[in-house]
């Protein structure tokens, strides 16, 4: 069964620092693209950074860039996203996602396996 979980979220201050990570099933996560998305309340989901299997191209958000660092362990299926200086704008439901490509993609509609998603509130 394809199956990505998402953990590590959570209530944090302005400044702080979170990780969050995705376990994700071996068909899910094999040769795979892995993004990670967001969603605040009231606006659409967007892209917050992907990484290539062998992890030699990485792409981000503007709004992340230099605050987040996405990577992944593909001995055991699981992606990170290292998240510092966080932001009261930080403050969305985190989906990682898997892409059927070897290309990085931004496009949430490029995703094929999802996440159900875990919360991270900043606090200013």
């Amino acid at each position: 069964q394809v199956q990505l979980v998402e953990s590590g979220g959570g209530l944090v201050q302005a400044g702080g620092s979170l990780t969050l990570a995705c376990a994700a099933s071996a068909r899910a996560f094999r040769w795979n693209i892995m993004g990670w998305f967001r969603q605040a309340p009231g606006k659409e989901r967007e892209f917050v950074a992907a990484v290539t299997w062998f992890s030699d191209i990485k792409d981000y958000a503007n709004s992340v860039k230099g605050r987040f660092t996405i990577s992944r362990d593909n001995a055991k299926d699981t992606a990170y996203l290292q998240m510092n200086t966080l932001k009261p704008e930080d403050t969305a439901v985190y989906y990682c996602a898997a892409r059927w490509s070897r290309d990085l993609s931004r496009n949430e509609n490029e995703y094929t396996y999802w996440g159900r998603g875990t919360q991270v509130t900043v606090s200013s």
